[in-house]
């Protein structure tokens, strides 16, 4: 990235986090925006994980095939929850970007972010309108409408900060170019309401149009940079003009907040954990009227009927555990999120966000046993993009391991094997399922119910089994190097010696 002729300090990328206790000011109404950027994170992501709902609900009656059109409906409403999903982090990227900028809040900037909050906080009825109504507009046009709106009180949470230049990241405070940097971010988090305005005018008259400009909000930022890489690869770097903002963290080029993205990503875990009791709960509580007639009074006899589903509900949660399990080892070592990182994870988030799906169809085994092939290949396919993209993560950040890893997860470091098996271990073992079951149809159930079992015993044993792999790599090369014990020529004492051991024949 290049570098202004006159840089001015970097700012922090963890925004308001950097400012210490000594700056609360209460006197003058403001105060520090950790509380309020904790709520945001816990909505934001709680929004963004909600919306797999109307996907998980998708009304298959036990009597439905899953045949064609069944498939074809499921993976239309995965793609447009995998795009509203994408959509929504990239809200939240652009408000965890805001608040590097806004170092302090005061009470019109925390109720300018409630209400950011609230039209976020519509955007899941939205979504359940385009996947309800595939072929009506009004869906797709309400929620361009809520990301024009997000925008909006966005740029006027930018216009206010700056209006009181007290309430900004203090690098922003003693800079003379504060008015650049406003244009910079105005530009920057308008771009995205823009292209959502275009797509809400080709949703009138030419609606498949504005899923294309909607997917193009997401990966816009990637383009840019992949297109500025090529440039200045094929015409060399450009030289920077003398106010160049380029350095700025704001950029989406930039990293984000390792502390906000542990944040957002524990968040989306918690969420979906939550998610797959709810549906225990609103599924598997007998009627009364049910267990008094068809059960004798016997509760113990009606709740024996949903037995599959708590071994369903059981094994989804322990797949939920356990990502979040690696994705926690993974970043406890991470000292930077780089942008390619950061959308990788959001990639690996939106798959864990579709394991309530992979719940709702390992639970209907006993129902639609028909159809239980079907239903495993769906659910390895979501916990083996949910696991592949944070292994993905791992690969990305060995790259310019320097930079975002730890010593000790580094190539050649003590963790770094350890850490290479806990990231594999369910890409593998889920596309080992989903090829075992090509071959072996018959047994499908039986295989996933293994996996399901299998791995968190293996997570039990992996540093044990890791530890033993690698003693015995380091044994092999010593073993083959050895030289083989030759026998003692004539006269030798060690052929005395062995004359005495052994007496001589008669």
């Amino acid at each position: 990235m290049s570098r202004p002729q006159s840089p001015e300090p970097a700012l922090n990328v963890q925004g308001a986090s950097s400012i210490g206790p000594g700056d609360e000011d209460a006197a003058d109404g403001t105060q520090h925006s950790h509380r309020m950027l904790s709520f945001s994170d816990a909505l934001l992501s709680i929004i963004a994980t909600v919306m797999i709902l109307p996907v998980t609900h998708t009304n298959i009656s036990p009597e439905q095939e899953f045949d064609k059109s069944i498939q074809k409906l499921l993976a239309t409403r995965i793609a447009v929850y995998l795009m509203t999903f994408l959509i929504v982090t990239v809200a939240w990227a652009a408000h965890t970007r805001l608040f590097q900028v806004v170092g302090k809040i005061d009470d019109t900037l925390a109720l300018l972010n409630l209400a950011c909050m609230m039209t976020i906080t519509f955007l899941p009825f939205t979504f359940s309108l385009m996947v309800t109504f595939p072929d009506v507009p009004l869906g797709i046009f309400l929620f361009c409408m809520c990301v024009i709106a997000i925008g909006a009180v966005q740029a006027l949470i930018v216009g206010y900060a700056f209006h009181f230049p007290h309430l900004l990241n203090p690098q922003i405070q003693r800079s003379a170019h504060r008015a650049l940097y406003k244009q910079h971010i105005l530009r920057i988090i308008l771009r995205g309401p823009a292209l959502c305005f275009a797509a809400a005018g080709f949703s009138l008259f030419f609606y498949p149009a504005s899923y294309l400009l909607m997917v193009t909000v997401i990966f816009l930022p990637y383009v840019s940079k992949a297109a500025s890489w090529c440039r200045g690869s094929l015409v060399g770097p450009r030289e920077p003009p003398a106010h160049s903002l380029e350095f700025f963290t704001f950029d989406l080029h930039g990293p984000l907040s390792k502390e906000r993205v542990d944040a957002f990503s524990d968040g989306v875990y918690a969420i979906v954990a939550t998610l797959l009791i709810l549906d225990i709960c609103e599924d598997n509580v007998p009627d009364p009227k049910d267990v008094r007639e068809k059960f004798s009074g016997s509760l113990v006899a009606a709740l024996s009927e949903s037995g599959p589903r708590f071994l369903a509900y059981f094994g989804s949660f322990a797949t939920v555990g356990l990502l979040w399990f690696a994705h926690h080892s993974l970043f406890l070592h991470v000292r930077k999120a780089t942008q390619p990182m950061g959308l990788l994870n959001t990639l690996s988030l939106a798959f864990v966000g579709g394991l309530p799906l992979a719940y709702q169809q390992t639970s209907a085994f006993a129902r639609q046993p028909h159809d239980e092939l079907e239903r495993v290949r769906v659910s390895c396919a979501i916990i083996f993009f949910a696991s592949i993209f944070q292994f993905a993560i791992w690969t990305t950040a060995l790259l310019q391991e320097g930079e975002t890893l730890q010593p000790s997860v580094r190539f050649g470091g003590q963790e770094h094997a350890f850490m290479f098996a806990k990231l594999a271990l369910y890409p593998c073992a889920s596309l080992l399922a989903f090829a075992s079951t090509c071959i072996l149809t018959r047994f499908s159930t039986a295989i996933f119910h293994l996996m399901q079992i299998a791995v968190p015993f293996a997570f039990l044993l992996l540093r044990l089994l890791v530890r033993l792999a690698l003693a015995i790599l380091r044994a092999l090369p010593r073993l083959a190097l050895r030289p083989a014990p030759t026998p003692p020529a004539p006269g030798d004492p060690r052929d005395d010696t062995r004359s005495l051991l052994h007496p001589a024949p008669c």
